[in-house]
């Protein structure tokens, strides 16, 4: 596979874990732990609403990387995200983590998987020298 398929297959793969926690795990809310921790670091009285908003959020996310548009912003808001959530729900949730602090692994993978995908598979093609 070439480095032009293997980066579309690996964006789609990347939006589809947003989707999918987005709206499966947030929005649609099959996984209740999502909004146990939100409740235990924000409260409870606004978690229902703020896991939905969120998971409202991560499906938009997936939107933004399938429309390609400002690839690279999306992929270091990407990085941010990922990273700001992992930080905040280790140190203030860990124990409703479902790896517990393994879970910083595989963002820590993911997140590697992004710029991966936007720095390294993406790079522009080199200009041909001119023939003189």
């Amino acid at each position: 596979m070439d480095r032009k398929n293997l980066h579309r297959v690996i964006t789609l793969g990347i939006a589809l874990v947003w989707l999918g926690f987005g709206l499966f795990c947030k929005v649609l809310q099959f996984e209740p732990r999502h909004e146990a921790i939100v409740a235990h670091i924000l409260g409870d009285a606004f978690a229902d609403p703020l896991t939905r908003l969120i998971g409202v959020t991560e499906v938009l996310m997936a939107v933004w990387i399938l429309s390609g548009f400002k690839k690279r912003l999306n992929a270091t808001v990407q990085i941010a995200v990922v990273g700001t959530m992992n930080v905040m729900e280790a140190a203030l949730a860990s124990h409703l983590l479902l790896w517990g602090h393994f879970n910083a692994l595989f963002a820590a993978c993911f997140m590697g998987v992004i710029y991966f995908n936007e720095w390294v598979l993406n790079k522009p093609a080199k200009e041909s020298a001119p023939n003189v």
